[in-house]
């Protein structure tokens, strides 16, 4: 263990010299009062949108007529214009400020939902976001260089596969590559020696189904498993809990934003305020990226739908920080009915509603092909009274405009990329 900690923090002195500095500065304002964390924001996100005026062409145009040495509270921040992704697609180069920054490196968003998005990061910020996620494995007693399963994309080229293989030991990593059982039992014996495990959800609930239905060994010293990138159903919860021994918890973020919440041993996401202001507009998450000035991230419309907690509920872990109770779904996802449109938003409803009101808890994901017509592919199997209940709900939401067909016991693909709730072919 000494070797890959030494091989880490190495290796982090020369990628992230500044990580360090921002991991202790983390730790300790992870203590402060919410007046503490407020007044932070309001300095950083004066400083940021000063800097942007000064030096990127675009705010330069758009904060023209702002006074941001008037900003007495972050309320004020509302006269600041929105960032949508179009925008930031279509202002890349404007957008990116002309300082000369010592250390900078290319980042790419995943464009699962649209275009990729190819920007410069400088040093520091990369480090604070990277700081970020340590801060949040502290919090679970992890340390990033210990023994840990990766569940991500993976590419079956032999070369690729050898490269990232190489890369994996150095970081003291492995991953599962395919679900073959000769591989697969290979890969749950490593689990045995891991201490935590982390990537796309759906194949950490793929992982522990198989785990728990072919009844193989067990680990028993993971401290922490988080899944990032993907929603984590309600179902994959019990599954992964019988499976490692321990809650599947969330790490909510976008490369563009860093960080934006990590939930606590209490099961509370709490926002990353030292790195982003979060505003909810209708339900809309608004963020800014306190702390990148490269490519200066000010209230972006990232695209999801969310749901903040009431600014007094407390978490007994004892940190200020405000909660994120939920990220309910994408925005701009229509479902076309027969006569009507109607918003993805609505399978999150059904579902939810299924889960809280009758402790339905299914693994969804909904296909439309044609107009008037959807697909519901679920992996569990259904009783006749599930079944009744789920089209009670079905039916509440899209009445007789919609045509459906419920496809139990259906397993979703996994393991290249990122599985969606909802697919839409027109």
């Amino acid at each position: 263990m000494m070797l890959y900690k030494l091989i880490f923090q190495l290796g982090e002195r020369f990628r992230n010299p500044s990580i360090r500095t921002w991991f202790a500065f983390l730790k300790q304002s992870e203590k402060w009062s919410i007046n503490e964390l407020e007044a932070y924001q309001l300095q950083q996100l004066k400083a940021l949108v000063s800097f942007a005026k000064a030096h990127s062409d675009y705010y330069k145009e758009k904060f023209a007529a702002i006074d941001v040495e008037s900003f007495s509270n972050l309320s004020d921040m509302q006269q600041l214009p929105l960032l949508s992704k179009q925008d930031v697609l279509d202002y890349t180069e404007k957008i990116h400020t002309n300082y000369d920054f010592k250390k900078t490196f290319t980042a790419t968003t995943s464009g699962s939902s649209g275009d990729p998005l190819v920007y410069q990061r400088e040093e520091p910020a990369d480090s604070f976001n990277r700081a970020s996620i340590f801060r949040g494995y502290s919090w679970h007693n992890v340390q990033p260089w210990e023994r840990n399963g990766y569940f991500w994309g993976f590419d079956f080229s032999p070369i690729k596969r050898f490269k990232i293989k190489l890369l994996d030991a150095l970081q003291n990593r492995f991953r599962v590559f395919d679900y073959k059982e000769k591989a697969f039992q290979k890969f749950v014996k490593k689990l045995q020696k891991a201490r935590y495990i982390h990537g796309y959800s759906s194949m950490i609930y793929q992982s522990a189904k198989l785990i728990n239905d072919k009844n193989l060994p067990k680990p028993r010293h993971l401290k922490m498993v988080k899944g990032t990138s993907e929603k984590i159903y309600d179902s994959y919860k019990e599954e992964i809990k019988k499976a490692f021994g321990v809650p599947i918890i969330s790490e909510y973020g976008a490369a563009e934003t860093g960080i934006i919440a990590f939930e606590c041993t209490e099961g509370n996401m709490h926002i990353n305020m030292e790195g982003v202001i979060v505003e909810a507009i209708e339900n809309q998450i608004v963020v800014t990226n306190l702390q990148m000035k490269t490519f200066p991230i000010i209230r972006y419309q990232l695209g999801d739908y969310i749901q903040l907690a009431s600014k007094n509920k407390i978490c007994t872990c004892g940190k200020a920080h405000y909660i994120l109770e939920e990220v309910t779904g994408r925005i701009g996802e229509n479902v076309y009915g027969k006569q009507e449109i109607y918003p993805s938003l609505y399978f999150y409803y059904i579902f939810k509603n299924l889960s809280s009101k009758h402790n339905i808890k299914l693994t969804y994901q909904i296909i439309q092909k044609e107009k008037g017509i959807l697909i519901f592919n679920l992996e569990e199997n259904l009783t006749n009274t599930n079944e009744q209940k789920l089209r009670q709900e079905i039916h509440s939401y899209f009445a007789d405009d919609i045509i459906y067909t419920i496809c139990p016991n259906v397993t979703k693909k996994v393991g290249t990329q990122k599985t969606k709730s909802f697919i839409s072919y027109l």
